[in-house]
C-alpha cells in the first residue's frame, strides 16, 4: 500500500516592485536542504521571464506567469500553471512570487480552497517592505501595497543597509500600528531571509477586507511574439496597473554591448530594467532599482531577456532602436 501524499509546504514572497523579493527567493534557494526538491511558481508584470531566468540558476524548477498579476486571472492561467509545476516537479517545497504589482487576496482564495486543501499546506505569506518607501505617501495609499502588507503573516523590512535609522525607525513604528497586532516583524538587507521564516519557526529577534480592483491588461503589440524558431529579436509589451513595461527576447548569438545595456538602463524615464543578456563580454545579470545599478556574471541562457518598466508611455520603437544598436543592429536588420 503506498503513502498517502503529503500536502507541499507552499509560501507567497509579497513585495511592491523593486523590493527584492527574487533576491530574497534566491537567498532562500542557496539554503535548500540537500537532496530536496523546491519548485517556484513566478508571476511577472512584463512578459519575457527575467526573474524565471534567474531563479532557474539557483537549480529551481520554475514555472511563469508572464504578463500582468495572477490574481487577475483568478485563476486558470494560475492553476495551470501550479498544477503542471506540481506534476513536473513533485516538490518538496512551493515558493510563489507574484508581480509586485499584484493583490494576493485572490491567490490566498485559490490556494487555501477546496481544490488545494490536500496538495498545498500554507505557511507564512511573507512581505518585503523597503522602509525609504514608506516616505511617499503615494506608496502607503497604494491599494496593492496595502493589500499587500494586510496578507502578510510576517513583515520584513529589506534594504536596511541603504536607510537611515531614522526610516528604520519610522517602519517599525508604522508597523506596529498595523492591524492586526502582534505580526513578527524582522529586518534584513541584501534579501537575506532565514529559511526557518518558512515554517514560521525563526528564532531572529523581533523588532481587513480585500480592496476591489479594476484594472487593464491590454497588449500595446498587436499579436503575441513569435517563437524563437520563426524571430532571433521579439518584443512585446503589457501595460496596466499604472505601469508599462516593455521586453525583449534575443537570440543568444547576438550579442550585445554592455556599455550600451548600463546606459540604457539607466534612462531616467524608467522604474526598473533588467536583463540576462549574452553580452561581448559574456553572460550579464543586470538589475537597476531606483537608480542602483547590479551587474553580475551569469550562466548562459537559451535566450537574453531584456525588460523595462515605467510609470509614463515610452516610445517602443525607440527603445527598441537602442536596444538593437547595443547588438549592433540596424534598422534593416
Amino acid at each position: 500500500m503506498s503513502d498517502p501524499v503529503r500536502p507541499v509546504p507552499t509560501n507567497l514572497i509579497l513585495g511592491f516592485l523593486g523590493v527584492g523579493k527574487t533576491t530574497a527567493i534566491l537567498d532562500l534557494l542557496r539554503q535548500k536542504p540537500e537532496g530536496e526538491v523546491w519548485a517556484v511558481l513566478v508571476n511577472e508584470f512584463g512578459e519575457v521571464g527575467i526573474d524565471g531566468a534567474i531563479l532557474e540558476t539557483e537549480g529551481a524548477v520554475v514555472r511563469e506567469i508572464p504578463g500582468g498579476c495572477m490574481c487577475c486571472v483568478a485563476g486558470l492561467p494560475m492553476q495551470i500553471g501550479l498544477n503542471q509545476l506540481i506534476a513536473r516537479a513533485k516538490p518538496d517545497r512551493l515558493l510563489i512570487e507574484p508581480t509586485g504589482l499584484g493583490h494576493p487576496s485572490q491567490i490566498l482564495d485559490t490556494l487555501t480552497g477546496k481544490y488545494y486543501q490536500d496538495v498545498l499546506k500554507l505557511g507564512p505569506v511573507i512581505t518585503l517592505v523597503d522602509p525609504r518607501k514608506l516616505e511617499d505617501p503615494r506608496v502607503q495609499d497604494n491599494v496593492q501595497f496595502r493589500d499587500q502588507v494586510a496578507a502578510a503573516d510576517i513583515l520584513v523590512a529589506n534594504k536596511t543597509d541603504l536607510c537611515t535609522d531614522n526610516q528604520v525607525h519610522a517602519f517599525d513604528q508604522w508597523a506596529a500600528r498595523l492591524e492586526p497586532e502582534g505580526r513578527p516583524v524582522y529586518h534584513t538587507n541584501h534579501g537575506h531571509l532565514s529559511v526557518a521564516l518558512l515554517d514560521g519557526t525563526a528564532a531572529l529577534p523581533e523588532v481587513s477586507e480585500p480592496h476591489a480592483h479594476h484594472h487593464h491588461h491590454g497588449k500595446i503589440a498587436d499579436s503575441p511574439p513569435p517563437s524563437v524558431d520563426e524571430s532571433p529579436w521579439q518584443w512585446v509589451t503589457n501595460r496596466g496597473q499604472g505601469h508599462n513595461s516593455i521586453g525583449w527576447r534575443i537570440h543568444p548569438e547576438l550579442m550585445l554591448e554592455e556599455n550600451a545595456i548600463l546606459a540604457m538602463a539607466m534612462d531616467d524615464q524608467l522604474l526598473r530594467f533588467k536583463a540576462v543578456v549574452h553580452t561581448r563580454d559574456g553572460w550579464r545579470v543586470v538589475n537597476v532599482v531606483d537608480g542602483a545599478v547590479t551587474v553580475l556574471p551569469g550562466e548562459p541562457r537559451e535566450l537574453s531577456r531584456v525588460e523595462l518598466i515605467s510609470v509614463e508611455a515610452l516610445d517602443a520603437s525607440e527603445m527598441d532602436q537602442l536596444l538593437r544598436a547595443a547588438a549592433g543592429l540596424t534598422d534593416q536588420d
